[in-house]
């Protein structure tokens, strides 16, 4: 974040770094998913709508990854592009299922930086920690003195 703000960026995205708060509406074993991940397991999967995702690795994704995942019918028809007879699972039913905690029909997609979760914390208290590494990595790197040659 340092790093964007100093080459002018108003604001980052994060919203990876939220999950894994008390605030967040996912339930407690989504939320656990980004707890237990190792960086190992966050993966770059391809969505039944052609469009590449990150997520956490799972026995649901690998059941896809053998082809022994497959919709039935299309209960939403969310995506007109969206053909349920030649996809590998429908990604409403899947992102929903993993919301409310049913990780064996679904799966969380998450950013790179997934695994580095370790605790259900406060809104509050990942602001806070944001801000304070901020002002330290600020003031470190303008304590800095730097001399041309």
């Amino acid at each position: 974040m340092y790093k964007i703000m100093e080459l002018g960026a108003s604001g980052v995205q994060m919203g990876t770094r939220f999950v894994t708060t008390e605030e967040c509406d996912a339930s407690p074993v989504f939320k656990q998913t980004y707890i237990d991940a190792e960086e190992k397991d966050i993966e770059i999967i391809k969505s039944p709508v052609g469009m590449p995702g990150r997520a956490v690795f799972n026995n649901f994704l690998q059941r896809v990854k053998e082809g022994k995942q497959r919709p039935l019918q299309c209960p939403v028809h969310c995506i007109k592009t969206c053909d349920h007879t030649k996809s590998p699972y429908c990604i409403i039913s899947a992102l929903y299922s993993a919301f409310k905690g049913k990780m064996n029909t679904g799966y969380a997609f998450c950013g790179s930086n997934a695994f580095r979760a370790t605790k259900i914390e406060s809104v509050r208290n990942v602001f806070k920690e944001i801000c304070e590494d901020y002002k330290n990595l600020k003031s470190r790197k303008r304590g800095v003195k730097t001399f041309a040659l």
